[in-house]
């Protein structure tokens, strides 16, 4: 099985590694499986019909300003050096390497969605005014730096299973792909950046298709590894962000700073970070920078078997080692919001005592801390759920309302839907039918971005209105 372990591909993860909010959809199901006495998907769906016959049009985010990273240059300096000089799978690497020419761009394949190309402009753009990086596009048939190949899920599943998406280096295609030798595919191989391919299936969401946008370019052009300890990047596998933060865009800006260049080590590029960071991010000069640490690789393995495709029981016990690990290690960090996050998510199915404290103590170390807000945003989709489905109409829509705007702010279209679905069922109960009304229409135009089909939107809606008894 050709896998991105085998050959040192990088891939964003969907079996191997659940996303959050596909796990909270599975968790939805479960509540609504769970309630006593039991309401059918179909008849919540009647009770909302006539806001669903005719879908509004789908909703996509508008250009925002994010403020920018608050991180020390030495903070910064450290996470550089981490994300460069190793892969996911633990290898490390013994040489920097970028693009040292300019990047051109194609976009290759039988079906290219409108919202792949709208997204992909926009985040060209940003590339462009935050991280100093001009991608030129070309058309399809002339050679290109970067290729953006599309296919379709079943095709990327028989050669990388588990992925949502990847990013190969030294190919231009999905054929050239098939027929590489091994050896040529590994990034531990490469001295400079000339070709590289991303591709990514286009019969899913247009929500996830931009994700991969984001995490594929972002590792095309710059690190290749992720740390669980980052609480404001995509470089993470917890894949709380949807789009390249602040954070990330400075990561980039110094990547491809002249200071720098392909070939060079880990103690050079370390000797020019501080000059470099100095020029580019003059307000990390000063602040904080907390000791790193370290993430034991049987927290990792914890975390990654219980986002797994094992049974419920095994994914249970991953997440409790998880737990149990964060507490010895006294973290209070992202790493222990999402030990907990992992156990309150799981539980739902057999203890809903447990499940509501894990999520809670989630939560609460979410909301210590301005820059997990949108972690603690995915938390509170999981709480305002089971307050619903236990009939505690006014918590449910607390919770839920409180959390739009981190979503929103998050452009996680997805997760934004689930949220107004939730806080319009709840005003429902509360006799707020109007105001209910309004916020169930609106997030209907989020969930075609978030979701997808006419028909997954319909069932995601369904869902969640199943758990208001």
């Amino acid at each position: 099985m050709l896998t991105r372990h085998a050959i040192a591909v990088h891939s964003k993860k969907t079996k191997g590694q659940l996303r959050p909010l596909a796990a909270l959809m599975c968790s939805l199901t479960v509540l609504s499986a769970c309630m006593s006495p039991p309401q059918s998907a179909a008849a919540a769906s009647a009770r909302a019909s006539s806001d669903m016959l005719d879908l509004p049009p789908m909703k996509v985010f508008s250009d925002g300003r994010p403020a920018p990273t608050s991180r020390s240059n030495a903070s910064i300096a450290r996470d550089f050096l981490d994300l460069s000089f190793a892969l996911e799978t633990g290898a490390t690497l013994d040489r920097f390497t970028r693009f040292e020419g300019p990047i051109t761009l194609r976009i290759t394949g039988d079906s290219v969605p409108v919202s792949l190309t709208h997204d992909l402009s926009r985040l060209l753009t940003r590339l462009d005014r935050e991280a100093g990086i001009s991608i030129t596009r070309v058309p399809a048939t002339q050679p290109a730096a970067i290729t953006i190949e599309t296919l379709t899920q079943a095709e990327l599943s028989r050669r990388a299973p588990n992925t949502a998406c990847i990013v190969v280096p030294n190919v231009s295609s999905w054929d050239e792909f098939k027929h590489a030798r091994r050896a040529a595919l590994s990034w531990t191989q490469v001295t400079t950046r000339e070709r590289l391919s991303i591709f990514i299936p286009t019969n899913t969401a247009p929500q996830e298709i931009r994700d991969c946008l984001h995490e594929e370019l972002a590792q095309a052009l710059g690190p290749l590894n992720d740390l669980y300890r980052l609480p404001d990047s995509v470089y993470n596998d917890d894949n709380i962000h949807s789009v390249l933060t602040p954070f990330d865009m400075l990561i980039l800006r110094a990547t491809y700073a002249p200071e720098l260049r392909s070939g060079m080590s880990r103690a050079e590029v370390a000797r020019a970070l501080p000059g470099i960071l100095a020029r580019i991010n003059p307000a990390g000069a000063t602040g904080a920078t907390p000791p790193v640490q370290i993430t034991p690789r049987a927290w990792t393995e914890a975390a990654m078997d219980a986002m797994g495709s094992g049974s419920l029981t095994s994914r249970l016990h991953a997440a409790k080692t998880a737990v149990a690990i964060a507490r010895a290690e006294g973290w209070s960090d992202t790493r222990a919001g999402f030990s907990w996050f992992l156990l309150g998510r799981l539980s739902i199915a057999t203890d809903r005592a447990s499940a509501q404290l894990a999520l809670t103590e989630a939560k609460r170390i979410y909301d210590a801390r301005p820059e997990t807000r949108f972690h603690s945003a995915h938390v509170a989709m999981q709480l305002s759920a089971l307050a619903l489905s236990e009939g505690r109409y006014e918590a449910a829509y607390e919770i839920s309302a409180s959390a739009i705007s981190a979503a929103r702010d998050a452009e996680n279209a997805a997760l934004l839907a689930s949220l107004m679905m939730t806080e319009a069922e709840a005003l429902d109960k509360l006799g707020r039918v109007s105001e209910a009304r309004s916020v169930r229409l609106d997030s209907l135009g989020w969930a075609r971005y978030g979701f997808g089909s006419d028909d997954v939107v319909r069932t995601r809606a369904a869902e969640i209105a199943s758990l208001a008894q």
